[in-house]
């Protein structure tokens, strides 16, 4: 293959599948792209950003305790405050106007305490796993990971499942993307920031025994979202009584509490009998006896691996990964790989990595905010460092950490990123770049970052502008570079 050749398939691979290249990637890479691909297609899965943070179990003690303060506030009759994930630190002080005791003042700082310490380590987590991105030499395990978090999503929209996301992408996302769907599936939705997000964790069985006892109902949240948006699809042939029927094969599904002593549920997951509603379940026409803990799991393996399930998530991959609106063709070799190894994601990978769409010079895919910030870092050849103007930029851009608007986790396709107000944003951030960065020639940082990608208009702009600071601005807003 021509050297001009092995260069723009190096450069493709960087920039589509990968998360950008850093200086030197398209050299090293041109010699085998493809390879450079399925090397990452490892069985532990994707590789972990680096750092000490706190496992599922351990978050869980930590969660307990601020809800302790909680329970320390309201009899000491200080005022609740509780929202998502904040942007910033909470107030000082309530607000309220009503004067506090003592002993309510002190139990609410000890709450706003509490909240700000599990705020700073979770931003501190979403920096790690920026700078991971921007420095990983493995930019395809990591977008491949980024890719199954997101259909996955569980947001710092409820406070209560932000201080778990990071041990969440740890625990049960990386290290099951190129394992079975099957497991990745049930990692996710039993791990406390599925339950907690999604209200998993409160859901009780009208006829259990704790249903019985107390005024408690059945919470069809994660039900739903299995059927509508983690597998079958909201075209999958499913009715509300599937949805009701799932729900109540989940109760019991719950996250550990104090009185079940150290050390209970591994990961943070327990099983309550107590609140799991008796009977038979019948789910999309098949039936599932009473199994208790099994019987939840049963229903979501079934759906995991049903066709319905491998058609829409090939077709989202194919999207993700290629086009907004991706060819037939390639849809269907993905779904024949899904269905023929039985939800094996590895077999899934190489296929999509071989597959002739993904290789087209054309650039057809908009980057996400976060996509942008990660693959401009890694053209200088540096990486996030510090919280807050991280989250200043995401936040600016429409894309806050760990924010994603909905279950539905983030958008991903060219309308939602490219519209008048979301490209002024970017293009503020990229003269802001372009006034900070020192040191590299913005020529050489736009040809390392995209090789023969770069075409000569933007090229002759970036050579011809005013000042380095343009340059940058003009290289960091570049249709090529914007796109992937």
């Amino acid at each position: 293959m021509p050297q001009d050749a092995q260069d723009l398939n190096a450069a493709i691979a960087l920039t589509r599948f990968g998360m950008g290249a850093r200086p030197g990637e398209i050299d090293a890479v041109a010699t085998g792209p493809r390879d450079w691909l399925e090397a990452q297609v490892r069985p532990g899965g994707a590789p972990q950003p680096e750092g000490a943070f706190a496992s599922s179990s351990a978050r869980v003690e930590d969660f307990l305790g601020y809800r302790q303060t909680g329970q320390d506030r309201r009899q000491a009759g200080a005022p609740m405050q509780d929202g998502p994930m904040p942007d910033g630190p909470m107030p000082d002080t309530p607000m309220s106007d009503t004067p506090m005791s003592g002993e309510a003042q002190a139990a609410f700082d000890a709450r706003r305490e509490s909240r700000q310490a599990l705020a700073r380590e979770t931003g501190q987590a979403f920096v790690s796993r920026a700078m991971h991105a921007a420095t990983t030499p493995d930019g395809f395990a990591e977008r491949w990971a980024l890719f199954w978090a997101n259909l996955f999503t569980a947001s710092a929209t409820k406070f209560q499942s932000a201080i778990f996301l990071e041990s969440y992408e740890r625990e049960a996302i990386r290290p099951h993307v190129f394992g079975r769907f099957e497991t990745l599936a049930l990692a996710a939705e039993q791990h406390p920031a599925m339950l907690l997000y999604l209200d998993q964790a409160q859901s009780v069985g009208p006829n259990s025994r704790a249903g019985q006892r107390r005024n408690a109902g059945l919470n069809e949240n994660l039900a739903r979202e299995i059927l509508e948006l983690h597998t079958v699809g909201s075209d999958g042939g499913y009715s509300q009584a599937d949805v009701t029927e799932f729900a109540r094969a989940l109760t019991g599904w719950s996250i550990p509490q104090p009185r079940d002593g150290p050390g209970a549920g591994g990961g943070g997951f327990v099983f309550r009998p107590v609140v799991h509603e008796p009977g038979e379940r019948t789910v999309l026409g098949r039936r599932y006896p009473d199994a208790g803990r099994a019987q939840g799991e049963a229903i979501l393996k079934d759906l995991a691996n049903r066709p319905e399930t491998a058609r829409r998530l090939s077709r989202k991959l194919a999207a993700h990964f290629v086009a907004d609106d991706p060819d037939p063709a390639l849809v269907a070799r993905l779904e024949a790989a899904w269905t023929g190894s039985g939800g094996d994601l590895a077999a899934v990978a190489r296929v999509l990595i071989a597959a002739p769409e993904a290789w087209s010079p054309q650039p057809a895919k908009v980057k996400t905010p976060y996509e942008f910030i990660v693959s401009a870092h890694r053209a200088f050849g540096g990486a996030p460092q510090r919280v807050e103007p991280l989250r200043q930029a995401l936040t600016g851009m429409g894309q806050p950490m760990w924010g994603a608007p909905s279950p539905e986790g983030w958008p991903d396709t060219a309308g939602d990123w490219a519209g008048p107000d979301a490209l002024v944003k970017r293009l503020d951030w990229a003269r802001r770049v372009g006034a900070l960065a020192q040191g590299s020639d913005p020529n050489v940082v736009a040809a390392g970052a995209l090789g023969p990608r770069l075409g000569e208009r933007s090229r002759t702009a970036i050579a011809r502008a005013e000042s380095r600071p343009e340059a940058i601005t003009l290289f960091l807003m570049s249709p090529e570079f914007q796109r992937r």
